[in-house]
Formats: structure tokens, sequence, C-alpha cells
């Protein structure tokens, strides 16, 4: 049997062809080649893409403007990076205009409930995505797929219109009127070609975080249609930008997302939804009043071994974009961010009743038994069953541990002891502690 190949932390180099065609195109900058990132711009670049002018009465330009601040100023893109994020930053506001797109057309989207919610919060690298992926197997849960959450909504805003009379919920019987997701529905296709480019541009990313184009992935995404979430620090060195973000009322952002989240249970409709991302250790404040109906799930893992791996994807992440990446800056701002996620949760989670809202998760438990440590969410719900036990089985079976890889990683990599770490995580130290001692 072939070992699986390594990935350490050497984080010095892209793919030579990567290398050689970014220095090809700098070379071209003095003939006007180098890519305009500015606001008023991409917006016309949505427009023109979509058709649609409408962003909303809610859109807020002053998140998108600190953004391209700091991406000019700070974050020292080369070409295939200011390419990849004007791309990306177009695609969002297309996002925007067609989901206006529906909401006139159909208000009942809006009118709808949302569906009670399982959230995973843990930090990164602490199984979170193992944990959701387990959970999509249950047939009654909403997730958001990969080619679904980079296009939340249709690219053709036309392609899911309905008929008179026609009905969309399948919740009491009733027999959605088209399938889904269309056979002409081009989100999979994207999806997949930017899951390819990925593999082309950083083989060594997915030993990290394995991306399926059919797979769940972080609803963060829904944040980053109103340009309000931790994506561009994750993804470049923006520190003005993460300051203002912090200080920021984000409250906007999760309503936002709210009404994106209505609009996928409209034209997919199940019983409750499983979302996650690490950003949400930061406002579960904010998901409560936005998302109604909560439980937090936790996932935990020794945070000596959780820091310096979500160091090593965000290296790995910042090379896509440019080509000065210190791995020690990474470490000095991810650090202090980390620390102060989680203290926000705990603030939340020591108020009042809010402690029986969560639950926890151990790393170690979730990859050697998963389904002991899924009876811990499912006692909620009745309590797991066989049919549910063997789906989780199978899942596993065909998505085992370091499928793409080996990922290996340490402080030393980004010149840190656990004392740097302690500084900063020993509150939330002290409660995993307290937590296991029970």
């Amino acid at each position: 049997m072939t070992p699986p190949k390594t990935y350490s932390g050497n984080f010095s180099k892209s793919p030579f062809w990567f290398r050689a065609i970014n220095q090809c195109w700098k070379g071209t900058y003095p003939l006007g080649t180098r890519i305009k990132l500015e606001k008023d711009d991409l917006i016309r670049s949505a427009r023109k893409v979509t058709g649609l002018q409408d962003l909303g009465r809610d859109f807020n330009d002053e998140p998108l403007k600190r953004i391209l601040q700091a991406v000019n100023e700070e974050a020292n893109l080369h070409p295939i990076g200011r390419f990849i994020t004007k791309e990306r930053f177009v695609s969002l506001l297309s996002i925007r205009l067609r989901a206006e797109y529906y909401f006139k057309k159909y208000p009942e989207i809006l009118e709808q409930e949302l569906y009670p919610v399982w959230i995973i919060v843990g930090l990164q690298r602490t199984g979170t995505t193992k944990l959701q992926r387990l959970l999509a197997e249950d047939p009654v849960h909403r997730v958001i797929p990969s080619w679904e959450v980079i296009n939340p909504v249709p690219i053709d805003p036309g392609l899911y219109d309905l008929k008179k009379g026609d009905k969309v919920t399948g919740l009491q019987g009733d027999t959605p009127a088209y399938p889904y997701p269309h056979p002409n529905d081009k989100r999979i296709a994207v999806a997949r070609t930017s899951v390819t480019a990925l593999k082309l541009m950083s083989p060594g990313f997915f030993a990290i975080h394995p991306i399926d184009a059919m797979l769940p992935e972080e609803d963060i995404l829904m944040l980053d249609v109103s340009f309000m979430s931790t994506t561009p620090e994750a993804m470049m060195h923006m520190p003005s930008y993460s300051n203002w973000l912090e200080q920021a009322d984000q409250s906007a952002a999760y309503a936002y997302a709210a009404k994106l989240l209505k609009f996928l249970q409209w034209i997919k409709p199940a019983k409750r939804w499983v979302l996650k991302s690490p950003h949400h250790l930061e406002f579960p404040d904010l998901i409560e009043k936005h998302f109604g109906d909560v439980h937090f799930l936790w996932p935990h893992r020794k945070i000596y071994e959780s820091v310096p791996s979500f160091l090593s994807m965000v290296t790995y992440n910042r090379m896509i974009f440019s080509n000065h990446v210190d791995n020690k800056q990474v470490a000095h701002h991810w650090i202090r961010k980390t620390g102060y996620m989680l203290d926000r949760t705990l603030d939340y989670r020591q108020k009042g009743d809010n402690d029986k809202k969560f639950v926890d998760i151990y790393y170690r438990n979730l990859i050697n038994d998963s389904a002991a440590e899924l009876s811990k969410i499912y006692r909620m719900n009745g309590g797991l069953t066989p049919e549910l036990i063997e789906r989780f089985r199978l899942h596993e079976q065909n998505h085992p541990h370091q499928k793409h890889g080996e990922h290996r990683y340490s402080l030393a990599d980004f010149g840190l002891t656990e004392a740097d770490i302690d500084k900063h995580t020993s509150r939330y130290q002290q409660f995993i502690s307290n937590l296991y001692d029970k």
C-alpha cells in the first residue's frame, strides 16, 4: 500500500508554472495589464454579468470599500491573486443581485420561519468539517454543499421560476415544481472547476482541508455576501480591515445571511439546518438573534495541535494570493484572534442558561469513535437509530482520515512555543480542563 503523501511546514514555494505566470504577467504591468480593484468598477461588472441592477435596500458599501482599501494598500497581491480577488468580489455582488431578484418576485421566501439550527462553532482544525459531513448524512438535515455555498443563488435567475400553481415546499407532502439541482444549473460545474484550480495552485491544501464540490462547506460564505467575515484575513494580509471588522456591528451581515438561508430552504426543503464556521465563535449572540432556534455544537482539540494546523492552512491560503507571506506575521495575527474568539463564546456561554444550548465534542473521540460522540448530539432528537449509524459508517468508510495525504506541522514552523499560545488561550484551556474533569 502506498503511504500517504506528506505535506509539512515548507510554505516557501508554489508550483513552478504558477510562479512563472505571475512573473510574466507582472512584467507586463507597464502595458496596463494590472487588474483594477475598485468598488464602482466591481459593481458595474456584476450588473453587466447578471443583467440586474438592484443590490437591495440593505446593501451597505462601506465593508466593500474597507476591504478594497486593505487589498490595494496592504495585501501585496500577485497578478493571479488580483485576478482571483476580482472574480470573487464580482461573484459576491452578483449573488446579491440575483437574490434580490428572487426576494422581489417571491415575497413568500422571506415570510418563512428559519428551520431549527444545529451550528458547529469549533475552532479551525478541530474536526468541524468531519462533524458537519457526518451530520449531513441524516436525510432530514439541510446543509450547504460547496457548489451551493459558492453560488447560493442560481446563476440563471429564471431557471427556478415557478409557473402559476406550482409549489416549492415539500415539508407537507407537496411535490417540488422542479428537480434540484436543475439539469441546466451551472453551479456544480463552476464549483468543480474551482476545486480543480485549487488543486493545481496549492497541491498540499487538500491534505489540510479536503474540498469536494458535492460535500458541505462553511456557511461563512453567506456572510461574505455582505463583505463582513474573517475569510479575507485568512487569505490575505489586511490588518486595517481586520481591525475595523472586529469593532464593526455585524448584525446586518447575519440578517442577510438569514435571508439567504431562507432562500435555500425555499428552493430545497428539509427540517433542520446543520451549519458550521469557526467565525461564529465570535458572534453567538447574533446567531441566536437572527437564526432563532439554535443549538451550538462545539468540537474541542488540544490547542497546541489545532493552532499550528490552522496557521499552516492560512499560510497555504495566502500563498495563492501573494508572493510575500510571512508565517510569523500570520502567527502573530491569528493567535491573538483565536483567543479573542474563544473568549467571546465563553462570555456568551457563561451567561444565564446559555450553557444548556451547547454540546461539547472531543476531536480524538470523533476521529476514533464518531458514533459515541454523535450520540451526544442526538440526545436532543430522540437518539441515534441503526439506520443513521449505518449512514455514518458508510460515510467514514468512503472518506477516510488523511485521504488526501498527511498534513504535518509544528509550532516551531511559526517560531512559537506553547507559552505563546497560553498567553491568549489560558481561559479556554482552563474551561476544557474543567470539562474533562467532570
